[in-house]
């Protein structure tokens, strides 16, 4: 089965701030948009920030290996590569982590490398990635 894109649409309160922060902080190409939305190219996925002022941001937290990973979230999983290089972005840009890039379940079947970060609006996001992506499910 070929995987397809995945579509989401989410609220953000400043249009410019979203643009600045997918398009440059995280280097998300641009696509089509309007005075309330703007669409990126979320690592070959359609994300789409909808002007929708103050809806947006996490409303809780869950623990997680030691950490309180805010939901709701979202984000992909990327290469090993990518997701260094990703966060090596998003240090350079002044991005603040809720959750520091680090390895989380280390020693276990889902061992991941992960981090948490907001966008403008408070969005919480989490960039993931397996040294062995056939553990993505591992229990």
């Amino acid at each position: 089965m070929t995987l397809r894109p995945f579509h989401l649409a989410f609220p953000v309160d400043d249009l410019a701030a979203a643009r600045a922060f997918y398009g440059e902080a995280m280097g998300c190409a641009e696509g089509r948009s309007s005075d309330e939305w703007i669409d990126f190219d979320f690592f070959g996925h359609q994300i789409v920030a909808h002007l929708a002022p103050g809806e947006a941001g996490d409303r809780t937290s869950n623990h997680v290996d030691g950490h309180g990973v805010p939901v709701p979230h979202f984000g992909i999983v990327l290469s090993m590569a990518d997701w260094q290089t990703l966060a090596d972005r998003l240090r350079a840009a002044g991005t603040e982590f809720a959750i520091e890039p680090t390895i989380r379940f280390k020693g276990q079947p889902g061992e991941q490398a992960t981090m948490f970060f907001r966008d403008p609006a408070g969005n919480a996001l989490e960039m993931k990635a397996f040294a062995d992506d056939s553990k993505l499910f591992a229990r």
